[in-house]
């Protein structure tokens, strides 16, 4: 079954009542192809009223993944807990050993009233068990306790130490923290990313000259060349030496790091492509259509088709978020597409609004159309169906979860949430912390009294040390995004007085 809308040029005027509008088969979707796409229509069909127990119980076996609406959806039909039946490896006796002594030592842990004794005195994977999975309580009676040089070595040595610096470094163990405080071993186990946070930590300890050590390592583990060019940055934050910004502006990624050092050394902005193209739509693809999308991000990832190909395969006007998607993947993401669509959906807004929804799309969709996220936010703003139904409830308009696959909808909801959004916040990073994570999480974040506050390595310390992971880089995407748009719709804007404007809050939000 293909998920069909009319022609996406449409702004679409429904009569059907939201979450009505549809009702889909047992047939329908158990023709199409696991997915996450798919998912989304197995919590719509098990939300049916029609939908009989027994189906269900059959259709939770093709989902992919069991997000919580998924979850509840079946609960409420069938009374049961969902599970997926997956192959798994059978554990070794070696193994299921292995793991019953670790959880024999861990119950002991727990119950005993006696000190433990001196840390990372047995095999480091099994003390990182231990301290992970203790407990707070557990921890902060038994295992607050400096590290010496030796123990911080040996724990370095296992994986499950990266989550224990974690848990340190977010929970009330001053003694561990202070052991943080020396120099790694040059040969361990500790991520890039972890390097990186024991820097900020060393900093926030105004040890700088271990912040470097740590902003060394991370630059030198780094994978992504983002995380590289995020350990330039700090390093030159440190020292204020050009060497760090000469490397900033060499690399091949766009970032707030990498504009940054441009602005610092008064240099353009880097070629960005944003792509012209005559063809206005091909004929073997549906953009409204999630499973049709599944089905080509299945090619894309397959191995099986050269990417270059591909992507010319969906050169047109309608499908340009597709084609600028896979050309950026087939260059290795060396090539940066900043596409434009949909400019008459925008005609009787500010250059602002426009750049704000430019930068919003292209993070959360890439300007996929019928995109689904895990948590089912829909569309190519990637809008979650509890604001869908606000926002609709709001403008009177009784539509179809579907719809927001149409992105000119899309965009007029985005702009509707973007006016409610922007009576409280100013600032395009706090509006994009709010689009993400919510404007409670989001006052809640700036209200704190050590958040975004003048300081010497501030905004920027904020910027990296808020808890939720997933917003933080949110926010630092969108605002590049926002600065690279402005430019391209006309409006010469620079980022560093942008960055500079986040501690002052008569520029950024009604909340201080």
């Amino acid at each position: 079954m293909k998920v069909r809308s009319i022609l996406f040029s449409i702004v679409l005027s429904c009569t059907t009542p939201l979450y009505a509008a549809k009702s889909f088969s047992f047939e329908e979707i158990h023709k199409m192809p696991r997915s996450i796409e798919k998912d989304y229509y197995i919590w719509r069909f098990l939300s049916q009223k029609s939908t009989t127990e027994s189906e269900a119980k059959k259709i939770i076996e093709e989902a992919s993944y069991l997000n919580k609406k998924i979850k509840t959806a079946y609960r409420n039909k069938t009374g049961l807990a969902p599970e997926i039946k997956q192959v798994r490896r059978i554990a070794t006796e070696a193994e299921k050993a292995r793991w019953k002594s670790n959880y024999q030592k861990l119950q002991e842990l727990k119950s005993s009233k006696a000190d433990y004794p001196a840390w990372a005195k047995e095999n480091p994977e099994i003390e990182c068990y231990l301290f992970n999975n203790c407990g707070t309580e557990v921890r902060k009676k038994k295992y607050d306790k400096l590290l010496n040089s030796k123990q911080f070595r040996v724990l370095s040595m296992d994986k499950k130490f990266n989550q224990s610096i974690r848990i340190i470094l977010n929970e009330d163990l001053p003694k561990l923290k202070a052991s943080l405080l020396q120099p790694p071993a040059h040969t361990n186990e500790i991520s890039s990313d972890t390097h990186f946070q024991l820097g900020l930590f060393a900093l926030q300890q105004q040890k700088e000259e271990i912040a470097m050590i740590y902003f060394g390592q991370a630059r030198k583990k780094a994978v992504k060349r983002r995380d590289k060019d995020q350990a330039n940055f700090w390093m030159y934050l440190v020292t204020k030496e050009r060497g760090y910004l000469t490397n900033l502006v060499n690399s091949h990624d766009v970032n707030i790091y990498t504009l940054i050092a441009r602005d610092l050394l008064k240099l353009r902005y880097p070629k960005i492509i944003t792509p012209k193209i005559s063809r206005s739509k091909v004929f073997h693809y549906d953009v409204l259509d999630p499973i049709d999308w599944a089905e080509l991000k299945q090619k894309m990832f397959s191995g099986d088709y050269n990417l270059n190909d591909l992507a010319d395969t969906y050169k047109s006007q309608e499908t340009i978020g597709h084609y600028t998607f896979i050309k950026a993947r087939a260059s290795g993401y060396k090539e940066i597409y900043y596409p434009m669509p949909y400019r008459e959906a925008m005609r009787n807004m500010s250059k602002e609004r426009q750049a704000m929804i430019y930068a919003i799309a292209r993070q959360e969709s890439r300007f996929i159309p019928a995109s689904v996220s895990r948590s089912f936010a829909l569309g190519m703003m990637q809008i979650m169906p509890f604001l869908i139904e606000d926002i609709a409830k709001k403008k009177k308009d009784n539509i179809d979860l579907d719809d927001l696959f149409n992105p000119y909808k899309a965009i007029e909801y985005a702009d509707f949430h973007l006016d409610y959004l922007n009576k409280w916040l100013y600032h395009p990073l706090f509006v994009a912390y709010a689009y993400n994570g919510g404007i409670g999480f989001t006052k809640k974040l700036i209200t704190d009294n050590q958040n975004f506050r003048p300081g010497r390595y501030e905004p920027y310390m904020s910027m990296e040390r808020m808890s939720n992971v997933e917003t933080r880089e949110y926010g630092k995407h969108v605002l590049t995004n926002y600065v690279i748009y402005l430019n391209r719709l006309g409006v010469p804007t620079r980022l560093l007085p942008l960055i500079k404007e986040v501690t002052d809050p008569n520029k950024t939000d009604r909340f201080r």
